[in-house]
C-alpha cells in the first residue's frame, strides 16, 4: 500500500471531527455541518489517491486510522 498524502489524512481527519461534532445531541449549526460532511465526503472519494494502487477497503481503514492517530483540528 502507498503511503497516504497529508493532504488527505488531514482531509479524513477533518470528516471525522465533523462528524463527531454533527453527532452530538442537537449541534449548533447543524444545516452547515451536514453540508460540510457532503462537501468532505466528496473531496475524500474523488481524491487522486484513489485512482492508484492503494484503491482497497482496507486502505480506507487504514486512512481513518491514520487521521485519528494524527489528532488534526482545524
Amino acid at each position: 500500500m502507498a503511503p497516504f498524502p497529508p493532504d488527505l489524512i488531514e482531509l479524513q481527519a477533518e470528516w471525522q471531527l465533523t462528524y463527531a461534532v454533527l453527532a452530538v445531541p442537537h449541534p449548533v449549526h447543524n444545516t452547515a455541518l451536514r453540508r460540510r460532511l457532503q462537501t468532505l465526503s466528496g473531496r475524500l472519494l474523488f481524491h487522486p489517491y484513489w485512482s492508484g494502487p492503494g484503491r482497497t477497503p482496507a486502505a480506507r481503514v487504514e486512512l481513518r486510522r491514520q487521521a485519528r492517530a494524527v489528532g488534526w483540528r482545524p
